[in-house]
């Protein structure tokens, strides 16, 4: 019993301490929040929305890609799970207990997300400057880089004008797509406590 508990005491530590980390937004004074961040709820997963003008200040070569997007939606998930175009018990498990990697699915949007995502569970909250600023540190931090600093291409996304890029961190059972979906609220100052947001 006593080896159970240490166990799982070690397995949420390195839940709360995976990669990606949160990064805390800066204290200041008389914030106003005017800039609008959304988040899809896909089912099982959730995907972030913010302005693809604000991401790309942090992530220049998202507008190369892209060009002058109106949104991202981005998401964070197991390497070969994500990138699937048949999902298996084997992937599953995989992503689960021994992932290879993460990467990011970015997707750009000319439409505001209320017309792109019409009919699926859309939720929304403004940001103040200094978290946005620690939430687009947050999203940069989750690219993984090439030894020129530049973030890594791996091929298209699942749907529309997207894209996956190699990401930071690993997938596994504490530390999944909606754990980073969390992690990015909580670093744009949102009430949220990422370790057992699993779904």
């Amino acid at each position: 019993m006593r080896m159970a508990a240490v166990f799982l005491v070690a397995f949420v530590v390195v839940g709360c301490s995976a990669s990606p980390s949160v990064i805390q937004p800066e204290p200041e004074r008389n914030p106003v929040h005017s800039h609008p961040v959304f988040v899809v709820n896909h089912g099982w997963h959730a995907g972030l929305i913010v302005s693809a003008s604000d991401v790309n200040q942090a992530v220049p070569e998202l507008q190369s890609r892209f060009g002058n997007a109106a949104f991202y939606e981005i998401g964070w998930g197991d390497k070969g799970f994500y990138q699937a175009q048949d999902i298996t018990i084997g992937l599953t498990l995989q992503a689960l207990f021994w992932s290879e990697g993460a990467v990011l699915h970015v997707v750009a949007m000319d439409a505001m997300p209320e017309r792109y995502f019409a009919g699926e569970p859309l939720l929304s909250t403004c940001l103040s400057d200094n978290e946005l600023a620690a939430l687009r540190a947050f999203i940069a931090s989750s690219f993984a880089k090439d030894a020129s600093g530049h973030v890594v291409a791996l091929g298209p996304g699942i749907y529309g004008n997207s894209e996956f890029y190699e990401g930071v961190g690993r997938y596994y059972l504490l530390n999944t797509c909606n754990n980073w979906t969390a992690k990015a609220l909580r670093s744009a100052g949102s009430d949220i406590h990422p370790t057992f947001k699993l779904t």
